[in-house]
């Protein structure tokens, strides 16, 4: 099959399956599904059948984060007449949820849908292919990833580890975490113990909170039993999901440590070197249109379940200038820090960085003139 009838045919059955095709998130759980008569994929006759298993970092309960892993399974399946099939699994069904990227690099699976930030001890350069504290929003970071050299970066980084990686999905703008009782200074975090993963996490530390990454079955029990006293996971949705209201009733805002959140599928060199071209960017598309629409799910999610926790007894807290003042400060000298001492995490940072002062730049001028305007009197 020639190149344009295959990306036009990846690119028409990404439209019909996002738009024509009505299913159910636990359809997309199990996506063992042929195409549909009509629906475009490749030749059947030429292509031989392969089987995958995805683990992922999620629980089945979060809809969207575990329902756009199987998105990805599902579109593949009918892209290829169900030659290509990858079955999904939860956190902790194959591997722990925070462990996919080890079951990925082992073999234990051909791929996962997890999060970058997960594995910073393996390379702290790592967190940028997540999200990072005061870093980029969803459109700037999906700007960074496909047209301004991040991708590559990540892809580079991911070479050590015999994976290869693609943005497939984001949570747009998080929230800024469930406490027990108020924060309203720097005093009032010392001390803390939080659930905050990544590089926020190591923001968090500095400002004197004892901080814990827990993977998101784990959440809800930490904070129950009082392992911990605070925790973050993604926004109104998932959050209220996962139950954190009913322990902790003030939610803070704004999530400076994630301000657009990218998820990735990670997948085994091995693995992807055995795939056929055509498999390999219909994997590719797939996890490109799982990005695109995890976060239009989330955007449209988020308002209403914000709207239901505050008819109950949730307080919505913003962190106070002396907190995000020192939150920013802290950011930078990490970063600093980390350059120093190790060459890696440097080249990513000065290059993520020279991007970051371009695209702010631009945005300044085009999308803060116009929210400033726009949005004032919501």
């Amino acid at each position: 099959m020639h190149r344009r009838t295959l990306m036009q045919s990846i690119v028409a059955g990404s439209i019909v399956a996002l738009t024509g095709c009505h299913r159910t998130d636990s359809q997309f759980q199990n996506p063992s599904i042929s195409a549909k008569e009509g629906m475009p994929a490749i030749s059947a006759s030429a292509s031989p059948y392969i089987r995958w298993r995805m683990a992922t970092s999620w629980p089945k309960s979060l809809e969207i984060a575990f329902g756009t892993a199987g998105k990805i399974c599902q579109l593949v399946g009918m892209m290829t007449n169900g030659r290509f099939a990858i079955t999904p699994y939860a956190a902790g069904e194959v591997v722990p949820g925070l462990e996919v990227l080890h079951g990925v690099r082992s073999g234990t699976v051909e791929c996962g849908h997890t999060a970058s930030y997960y594995y910073t001890d393996r390379n702290p350069a790592l967190a940028f292919g997540t999200s990072v504290p005061f870093g980029f929003n969803a459109q700037q970071q999906n700007a960074w990833l496909y047209g301004g050299g991040g991708l590559e970066l990540m892809q580079r980084l991911y070479a050590d580890f015999g994976v290869i990686t693609f943005p497939a999905g984001n949570t747009g703008a998080q929230m800024g975490g469930w406490f027990q009782k108020p924060i309203q200074s720097l005093a009032d975090l010392q001390g803390l113990k939080m659930r905050i993963p990544g590089l926020g996490g190591q923001v968090m530390a500095r400002l004197g909170v004892e901080t814990l990454t827990l993977a998101g079955d784990e959440v809800f029990p930490a904070l129950a039993s009082g392992k911990i006293d605070a925790a973050e996971w993604v926004g109104p949705h998932e959050d209220e999901r996962l139950g954190l209201y009913k322990i902790a009733s003030y939610y803070y805002y704004p999530g400076w440590w994630e301000p657009g959140t990218t998820y990735e599928l990670q997948v085994s060199r091995a693995a992807w070197n055995k795939l056929p071209g055509e498999y390999q960017e219909i994997l590719k598309a797939a996890a490109m249109v799982a990005n695109m629409d995890m976060l239009a799910r989330y955007e449209a999610a988020n308002g209403e379940a914000l709207y239901r926790l505050l008819l109950g007894n949730v307080q919505l807290k913003e962190y106070s200038p002396e907190i995000l003042q020192a939150a920013r400060q802290e950011a930078w000298d990490l970063y600093a820090d980390i350059a120093r001492g190790n060459a890696t995490f440097k080249q990513v940072y000065e290059q993520w960085r020279s991007y970051r002062k371009q695209i702010l730049q631009w945005h300044r001028i085009n999308e803060l003139s116009f929210a400033r305007f726009a949005f004032a009197k919501v």
